[in-house]
């Protein structure tokens, strides 16, 4: 069955950028699923980070609008988030979503510090 896969997650500095990516091991066109980013602290609920619709309009949570940017390259059927300007209340594991009118798709998480 399809699976997510997030990478690029690691540790840096405040200020520091990542880019979070996100690909499927399995039969799943991006282009054709909502897309999104989203993060959960320990303890703490997942929250949505970044948003992308079919035709690839994007939404931002206000917290890292500015900062965050998601995008989909449908060569690589892949999709991305660059986190620019990051702070350490950014610090969480970040989930990559697809989903379509059958089913919703979560990754595994991909782990992101932001510390001095």
């Amino acid at each position: 069955q399809v699976q997510l896969v997030e990478s690029g997650g690691g540790l840096v500095q405040p200020g520091g950028s990542l880019r979070l990516s996100c690909a499927a091991s399995g039969r799943m066109i991006f282009s054709g699923n909502v897309m999104g980013w989203y993060r959960q602290a320990p303890g703490k609920q997942r929250e949505v980070v970044a948003t992308m619709a079919r035709g690839g309009s994007t939404g931002y949570a206000d917290s890292v609008k500015g900062r965050f940017t998601i995008s989909r390259d449908d060569a690589k059927n892949t999709v991305y988030l660059q986190m620019n300007s990051l702070k350490p209340e950014d610090t969480a594991v970040y989930y990559c979503y697809s989903s379509n009118a059958i089913n919703d798709y979560w990754g595994q998480g991909t782990q992101v510090t932001v510390s001095s």
